[in-house]
C-alpha cells in the first residue's frame, strides 16, 4: 500500500467539510452515538479487566531489578 500525503491531507478536508455542512441535528445524533460506543468499549475493556489474572505485587512495585530507595 503506497501512502501519498496530499490525497490523505486532501480527504481529510473533504471529510471536514462535509461535517461543516450537516445540519446541527446530525452532528447531535452523531455525538449520541460517539457517546454510546465509548460507553460500550469502557464496559468492554473493564469485562476483559476483571477476567485477566491478578499482576504479582512485586511487579507493581515501581523498583526494577530489586533496586531500593535513595
Amino acid at each position: 500500500m503506497k501512502l501519498d500525503l496530499a490525497t490523505i491531507l486532501e480527504s481529510k478536508r473533504a471529510v471536514r467539510r462535509r461535517l461543516a455542512s450537516l445540519p446541527i441535528a446530525e452532528k447531535l445524533r452523531m455525538l449520541d452515538d460517539l457517546r454510546r460506543r465509548q460507553i460500550s468499549l469502557r464496559e468492554a475493556g473493564a469485562r476483559v479487566r476483571r477476567r485477566m489474572p491478578p499482576v504479582p505485587s512485586d511487579a507493581t512495585s515501581g523498583q526494577e531489578h530489586g533496586g531500593g530507595s535513595k
